[in-house]
């Protein structure tokens, strides 16, 4: 991954270990726990608490922000995820799976095959994402509660650790995430089907 002004950025970034995908040291890991710990995120709804898995071959994204923050059940549980806000983007090749709880079945939704999907003022409450990361313009370390480039709700609590960019292009997406929401969503060429267990019970994801 680099930035496209020429500074070198760390690739295949792992939220487990890094936290996002951008060029961030430890510390940077750090300001995003706080941030979580401050409840830098609400969702506008209660997540179910079930993860599902986000691949692209590609994701073009027109103005990007990126801040730590906390999703909550209904039950009250608080779940820490990294906040993604996109304020334009097109994905190539989407693919969308959930594994059906009780059951080896999945769910998959799959669009932006022949025309990319598109999703304008998109949050993405993600546990996990790798990829092939380029941003433009990108600001590390700013003050969550200013940004602005993600999307008119992509920002954080006042002292939270933040970042953004005019511009992110992530080649071979890979994520893991328990909410999405997006003030339109079109999905050119949309599939969904309810997948049975391969030969070793296995259901499909999309990786």
């Amino acid at each position: 991954m680099t930035e496209e002004q020429g500074d070198p950025a760390y690739g295949r970034t792992n939220w487990r270990r890094f936290a996002v995908a951008t060029a961030v040291p430890g510390a940077v890991v750090a300001g995003l726990v706080i941030g979580m710990a401050n409840g830098a995120f609400a969702a506008s709804f209660a997540v179910s608490g079930k993860s599902f898995k986000i691949s692209a071959d590609q994701l073009d994204g027109t103005g990007f922000s990126q801040y730590g923050g906390t999703v909550e059940t209904v039950d009250g549980k608080q779940i820490p995820v990294a906040i993604s806000g996109i304020k334009s983007g097109d994905l190539k090749n989407l693919c969308q799976s959930v594994r059906v709880p009780g059951a080896p079945i999945s769910l998959t939704i799959r669009a932006g095959k022949d025309a990319p999907a598109n999703a304008t003022d998109l949050l993405i409450g993600v546990s996990e994402l790798s990829g092939d990361a380029t941003f433009t313009n990108i600001n590390i370390g700013q003050d969550a509660s200013t940004l602005r480039k993600g999307g008119k709700d992509a920002h954080g609590e006042v002292g939270a650790f933040g970042q953004e960019a005019d511009h992110v292009v992530i080649d071979n997406l890979r994520q893991t995430a328990v909410s999405t929401t997006a003030g339109t969503f079109t999905l050119n060429g949309l599939n969904l089907k309810i997948n049975l267990p391969d030969k070793n019970g296995n259901p499909a994801e999309c990786f």
